[in-house]
């Protein structure tokens, strides 16, 4: 099993119900909605010419997008180069992007905006239904790559390691996109429920805990040591971010 398909493993039984909730935005990515969108979108870049191996620059800030963008180039067989420089044929952005910074003949982005086309184009001609079996998936700085089978091997241990529950309301409070996909892709491997909380303070932990529910709380080295202290937040368990991305050596 690859690393998007581990993260696509709770879909079947948990459909409509919600994935990722962004606080900032008020954005919710269903189950459902993220498989239909990954694979739709997969079969959209193969449809625009994207090649097995080859590089998509993704440029798209840390919310429920994210996962959207990065396992749809996974799914499709390309390489999701995190950052907003380089050269590549495509790139998937929020919205605009910097044609002085990077290369790239066709845009994709999640927002209008002048120059780029709508991620939606992407999602119109069917579906991938089966992705790649094995091979490279994602890159942060275009030297180390990380493959599906390194990915998925460590999400394994992650689960292992953490052991989050279909039951469970994460609240992520990393700002990091690779660590917050991190989390994401661990609690959507789990069938719970991740909530983006954009590096919020002790009291808004605290605010955000009790609204949402939460029962987990991934955040920042200081910013979870403060919380472990805190006896509002007591019943919650906290995580340090660097748990969910230290065993891939970063």
């Amino acid at each position: 099993m690859t690393w998007t398909e581990l993260v696509m493993t709770s879909a079947p039984t948990k459909g409509d119900q919600p994935a990722v909730s962004d606080v900032r935005t008020g954005e919710v990515l269903s189950y459902s909605a993220f498989v239909r969108r990954v694979t739709r979108a997969a079969a959209g870049l193969r449809r625009n010419g994207l090649q097995q191996g080859e590089h998509v620059i993704v440029d798209v800030p840390l919310g429920v997008s994210l996962p959207v963008a990065v396992h749809s180039v996974a799914w499709a067989g390309g390489i999701s180069v995190l950052g907003s420089t380089g050269e590549a044929r495509m790139m998937i952005t929020l919205r605009d992007y910097d044609p002085v910074a990077v290369k790239v003949d066709r845009v994709f982005a999640f927002r209008p905006a002048p120059g780029v086309r709508p991620f939606g184009e992407l999602l119109l001609s069917g579906a991938v239904e089966f992705g790649p079996l094995a091979g490279p998936a994602v890159t942060l700085d275009g030297v180390r790559v990380f493959d599906h089978t390194e990915l998925a091997g460590d999400l394994r241990k992650l689960a292992t390691r953490l052991v989050i529950g279909r039951d469970d309301v994460v609240i992520s409070a990393v700002s990091e996109p690779f660590t917050g996909l991190r989390v994401m892709d661990l609690v959507m491997m789990a069938g719970a429920h991740v909530v983006l909380a954009h590096d919020p303070s002790v009291v808004g932990c605290r605010v955000l805990a009790e609204e949402r529910g939460a029962t987990v709380i991934v955040a920042p080295y200081d910013l979870a040591r403060r919380l472990l202290g805190d006896p509002v937040l007591e019943s919650r368990r906290v995580v340090d971010e660097r748990a969910v991305v230290s065993s891939l050596g970063l």
